[in-house]
């Protein structure tokens, strides 16, 4: 899913919408899976997917950005998907990046023309080493974002994609 939502990104010029169904599973009867929010009389909580999707929600740009990565080989290719855009409201950069492998990956993201880049940025990861793990109503939150702060130099981000990840990193910037 977030794959797809990589590629979508990267061609927001011609992809108006995109739409996740089905939204609500009652966790003592659905009729399929992936869901996004699972519920019973009394709780509920998010699907990996649902983080996902909140993600990408709360990290969307204004303008989408080409994205190098040197000595990376093309966007698809070696398990690792990447978008970036420009939130152009607040100044900031943001890079998404899936490593759909079972190895760390460590990557270097140079964001030329970008202006007067803030010395650390914003890590947001969801990754597990079991790709069949699912949050629950007794563990919500088995599988969630965790955050992180990295260093900046210049215009590169360096940064080692966890396993079976998706990572958002934010950078402020200059507007």
């Amino acid at each position: 899913q977030v794959v797809l939502l990589s590629g979508l990104e990267r061609k927001a010029d011609v992809v108006g919408m995109a739409s996740y169904a089905p939204l609500f599973a009652n966790v003592d009867a659905w009729q399929w899976t992936p869901d996004l929010i699972w519920f019973d009389n009394l709780n509920s909580y998010g699907s990996p997917s649902y983080y996902v999707q909140k993600l990408y929600a709360l990290n969307k740009g204004t303008r989408v950005l080409p994205l190098t990565m040197p000595g990376a080989a093309k966007n698809g290719t070696d398990n690792l998907f990447a978008s970036a855009v420009a939130d152009e409201k607040v100044g900031d950069v943001v890079v998404k990046l899936v490593n759909y492998s079972s190895s760390p990956r460590p990557v270097s993201i140079t964001l030329a023309g970008a202006k007067e880049l803030g010395k650390t940025g914003r890590a947001q990861v969801l990754a597990s080493n079991d790709l069949q793990t699912q949050n629950s109503l007794k563990e919500p939150q088995k599988l969630a974002p965790q955050e992180s702060t990295f260093a900046v130099k210049g215009n590169t981000l360096t940064y080692t994609l966890a396993p079976n990840s998706f990572t958002v990193l934010r950078v402020a910037g200059k507007r």
